[in-house]
C-alpha cells in the first residue's frame, strides 16, 4: 500500500514538472525580458524627431533640470510630482499621438519608470523612451 502511495505521489510530481521543464527549455533560447522590453519600447532620436507634431514629448527629469532647459513644447512629468503633473500631460495628449519620454542620459531610469506608469496607470499605448535621453536631443540639435 505504501508503495502505491509513493508511486502516485511520484506521478503527480512528474506531471507537475513537465510544464515547468518545457517552459525552462523554451526560455533558455529567448532574450531576457528586460532586454526585450528595452528594445521594444525605445525610439532613436531620428525616428523621434520624424514624428513632428504627431508626438507629445514628456520630460521625466527633476524640476530644476526641466526649468534649465528642455525639448521645446515638452511636458514635465516626473515621479516626484506624478499626481500633480499627470492631468496636465493628459490634457495635451490625444489617442493618435505617440508619447516620447526622455530623461537625462542613456543610464537614467526615470524615463523608463514614467513610460511604464503611463502604460499601466494611464493606460496609454504608443509610449516610447527616447534612446540616449536629453543628451541625444542636445547632440542632434548641434
Amino acid at each position: 500500500m505504501a508503495s502505491a502511495i509513493i508511486r502516485q505521489i511520484a506521478i503527480v510530481v512528474a506531471i507537475a514538472l513537465v510544464p515547468a521543464l518545457g517552459q525552462a527549455f523554451y526560455l533558455r533560447t529567448r532574450v531576457p525580458w528586460t532586454a526585450q522590453a528595452r528594445a521594444a519600447d525605445e525610439i532613436g532620436i531620428k525616428a523621434a524627431l520624424a514624428l513632428g507634431e504627431g508626438a507629445v514629448w514628456v520630460d521625466a527629469r527633476p524640476d530644476h533640470e526641466f526649468e534649465e532647459e528642455h525639448v521645446p513644447g515638452a511636458i514635465q512629468l516626473n515621479e516626484d510630482r506624478w499626481n500633480e503633473l499627470l492631468p496636465m500631460m493628459l490634457e495635451q495628449w490625444s489617442p493618435e499621438k505617440r508619447v516620447v519620454v526622455y530623461c537625462g542620459t542613456e543610464q537614467c531610469n526615470a524615463s523608463r519608470e514614467v513610460a511604464r506608469r503611463l502604460r499601466k496607470e494611464a493606460e496609454l499605448t504608443n509610449v516610447f523612451i527616447l534612446s540616449g535621453g536629453w543628451d541625444a536631443w542636445k547632440g542632434a540639435r548641434k
